[in-house]
Order: structure tokens, then C-alpha cells, then sequence
């Protein structure tokens, strides 16, 4: 796998990037080379569309949204791009981040943008969906999805032991 970034990691305020950090360390675990940009939909929109429309020659595979409130951002760059968005809701003062994840799954018919979770959870199943994405064309890299998924497994059967023990009468 090259240098060259493969997904974008976008948000539209840095007050995103505790959320945010969570895809880009989990696109570093599985090696998957990436970009993080500040790119607001209401502030900067001509940057934004400058950014979407450009992904695909600048090398890009997946772009990866944090958006709260109204959460236009994902759509905005879903409009100018052939690329896979996908929407991670953050959680907001007003509705807890419910308003961010409505805006993001509620677009018209021909524009997908695909939402994860609220917060952090959602930012990791993000690049995890991304990594599949591209694990579609990248042997290896699907090989590391397998290892990871057997992680996780493994993890489980580590606490359910640890419960029945706990429990045991």
C-alpha cells in the first residue's frame, strides 16, 4: 500500500477532531494511509466542493464525514463526488447528536451518504467500513480485517470467561 492517501477523514469543526482521531487511528492500525481536513459546508463551501470534486484524481478511495447539527457537510461532498461518503454524527448540546444523524441518513434518493453510529463508536465503524471498502481490491488488507474481526472475537471470549469465573456458583 502507497504513502498516498487513500480516504479523507473531513469535519467541519475542530471541536470534531475527539471524535474524529478515533478513524484515523484506526485506519494507522490497519495501515491504511489517510488525510485529515477542517472543511465546513456553511463557512467554506466553495472548499468544499473544491475537496470533493478533486478526491478522486488526488487518489482517494473512501471519504470519511464528521458533521454535527444540521450535518450538511457529507451530502455536500456526496453531491461532487463518485466516491463512498460516509456520515458519522456528532453529538450536539441541542438533541445529543439525533439531529446530526437524522440530517446525514435523510438525503434524497441518488445522493448516499452511509451513517454510522453517534460519536466515537461511530468514527471506528467508519474506518472500519472504509477498510472494507477498499479490502474489496486489496488482499492483504482484507486479510488484516480477518485478524481484526478474530480480535475481537477472541477479546469477547476473554470477558466471558472472566464473568463466568466472577459469577461461578
Amino acid at each position: 500500500m502507497s504513502d498516498k492517501p487513500l480516504v479523507g477523514i473531513v469535519m467541519g469543526s475542530d471541536t470534531d477532531l475527539p471524535v474524529m482521531s478515533e478513524a484515523a487511528s484506526t485506519l494507522k492500525k490497519f495501515g491504511v494511509p489517510f488525510e485529515v481536513r477542517i472543511i465546513s459546508a456553511h463557512r467554506s463551501p466553495a472548499r468544499a466542493s473544491e475537496y470533493a470534486r478533486t478526491a478522486t484524481e488526488r487518489g482517494l478511495k473512501v471519504i470519511i464525514v464528521g458533521a454535527g447539527g444540521a450535518a450538511h457537510l457529507g451530502g455536500v461532498l456526496a453531491a461532487e463526488t463518485i466516491l463512498p461518503v460516509i456520515g458519522v454524527p456528532m453529538a450536539t448540546t441541542t438533541l445529543s447528536g439525533l439531529d446530526s444523524l437524522l440530517s446525514i441518513v435523510q438525503m434524497p434518493g441518488g445522493v448516499p451518504v452511509a451513517c454510522t453510529a453517534i460519536g466515537k463508536a461511530g468514527a471506528v465503524n467508519a474506518a472500519v467500513l472504509a477498510v472494507q471498502i477498499l479490502a474489496t481490491s486489496d488482499r492483504p488488507l482484507a486479510n488484516k480485517l480477518v485478524d481484526y474481526k478474530a480480535e475481537l472475537a477472541r477479546k469477547v471470549g476473554e470477558k466471558d470467561e472472566n464473568v463466568r469465573r466472577e459469577f461461578q456458583t
